[in-house]
């Protein structure tokens, strides 16, 4: 495959306008879209630096409800990278985004866990160049 990127990942939350005020405003992401299917809508956020767009897709049915927070098994899944930490997490912070620990240096760069609003643990990472 040549020229293949990952472009989408599917989100499940409770609620399209719940989760577009939680990504967008209390995150700073850009909604990209936001089309009205009739029974379903197709919502995308991007973070504000680009990369990897989210489909913010609301659950349907109780295995759908109960995979809100959970489709990372309990484990980090999302990587939202940044190129300044400290700017990112003081903002963050700011923002009332709770981390779960203290920043900490690790071989490949400074990272530190939080959780979103529907229970999906992130990793905030700064890489090392």
């Amino acid at each position: 495959m040549t020229g293949a990127v990952l472009g989408l990942i599917s989100l499940i939350v409770p609620d399209y306008d719940q989760a577009i005020a939680y990504y967008c405003g209390k995150l700073g992401f850009v909604l990209i879209e936001d089309i009205d299917q009739g029974r379903k809508r197709w919502v995308t956020v991007q973070p504000p630096g680009g990369g990897a767009r989210i489909v913010l897709a609301q659950a349907d049915g109780p295995a759908q409800i109960a995979a809100i927070g959970q489709q990372g098994a309990g484990r980090v899944w999302l990587f939202l990278v940044t190129d300044d930490f400290a700017r990112d997490h003081a903002a963050m912070l700011a923002a009332g985004i709770v981390f779960e620990e203290s920043p900490r240096h690790e071989p490949y760069g400074t990272v530190a866990v939080w959780g979103d609003a529907f229970g999906n643990r992130w990793d905030l990472v700064e890489f090392l160049r």
